[in-house]
């Protein structure tokens, strides 16, 4: 891509790293990166100097320019947009933290606050990271993906979940698509790799009277911690792409995958196409006919999985022919 193809949505900073990139290792002039950007030598100084400060290691010299000689390997906007097949998740504002309590609440403040949908929240690690049901989620800075997407469908609340299982469905197939490794789905939103939890979606909403008015999809993707770096109680339940696949992977392009797929099944969704993004999660999560037991905060049932309906609701027959529906609650298979 060229600079003539760079996208509009593109800040003054994030052309001036294209065109560096595109040099990349090379000395380009001040006087021609002026001359191409249409931008003052002041102002290249002044965003060359936020790129360091970024991480983006930069040779200045009076007499040559500016040559980039190495990429942080971070989650920054201008890493995320460069090959990002969207119109609209992830070309809208990106919020990037070194770390944050978590994705979730920065995207709900920036969402009251008027952000956009499409806007992104990224962080390279969590303070406070979550889970479903309060619980925490191991977020170690620079070894995993924490990001959240604003989204703002016209939808009645009653209609909400069904978001949850579009991300799940997107979450799945990125990271399937990418790595190549077989991904499960665990009812409603966690992500399996050999029975073990590999990633995890958390959604949230905004309502306005009676209605929606926005939704944050969380997501966190263990991609290269390694199995020692887990907390104990963690080690055995969870994974990474590290540990599955023996060696590191770049998380920008598990990232972008996402960012994508989520576009694809968020348009799908829009257009009145649920059904097909739920026929797609049954084949990911394989669990109707299965014996299961659901776990809630009391209470426990056991029995097959008849169905799981258009709203997300698991229809579970018990043993005495009883039909439960279960909005939520912890999934164990029952092999007997």
């Amino acid at each position: 891509m060229g600079l003539n193809d760079i996208p509009p949505t593109m800040n003054t900073k994030e052309r001036l790293l294209r065109y560096l990139k595109e040099e990349q290792g090379r000395f380009v002039s001040g006087e021609k990166v002026s001359s191409r950007l249409a931008i003052s030598r002041s102002a290249i100084w002044k965003h060359i100097s936020r790129l360091k400060g970024e991480g983006y290691d930069i040779e200045s010299s009076p007499r040559k320019g500016y040559a980039l000689r190495r990429i942080p390997d971070c989650l920054l906007a201008g890493e995320i947009r460069e090959g990002l097949d969207t119109s609209l998740i992830g070309q809208k504002p990106i919020f990037h933290f070194q770390e944050t309590d978590n994705t979730n609440n920065q995207a709900k403040t920036l969402a009251y606050d008027g952000a956009p949908e499409g806007a992104l929240v990224i962080a390279e690690g969590q303070s406070q990271g979550r889970g479903r049901r309060g619980r925490v989620w191991f977020s170690p800075p620079g070894q995993g993906i924490y990001a959240t997407v604003i989204l703002r469908p016209h939808l009645p609340l009653s209609e909400a979940p069904k978001l949850t299982l579009m991300a799940a469905v997107a979450a799945a197939d990125a990271v399937q698509n990418r790595t190549g490794l077989t991904v499960r789905i665990k009812w409603p939103n966690d992500i399996l790799v050999n029975g073990r939890k590999l990633a995890g979606i958390l959604t949230e909403i905004g309502t306005e009277m009676d209605s929606l008015d926005f939704a944050v999809i969380g997501l966190g993707l263990n991609v290269n911690i390694p199995r020692e770096s887990f907390p104990p109680g963690l080690r055995m339940p969870a994974t990474s792409v590290l540990i599955e696949q023996g060696k590191p992977f770049p998380r920008i392009f598990l990232l972008r995958a996402w960012l994508e797929e989520l576009e694809k099944t968020y348009t799908l969704f829009c257009q009145g196409h649920f059904n097909t993004i739920l026929s797609r999660w049954k084949i990911l999560a394989d669990i109707v006919g299965n014996r299961i037991a659901v776990d809630l905060p009391g209470r426990r049932y056991t029995g097959e999985v008849q169905e799981v309906d258009e709203h997300g609701v698991l229809i579970l027959k018990e043993p005495d022919g009883t039909l439960q529906r279960i909005f939520s609650g912890d999934v164990t298979l029952l092999t007997s």
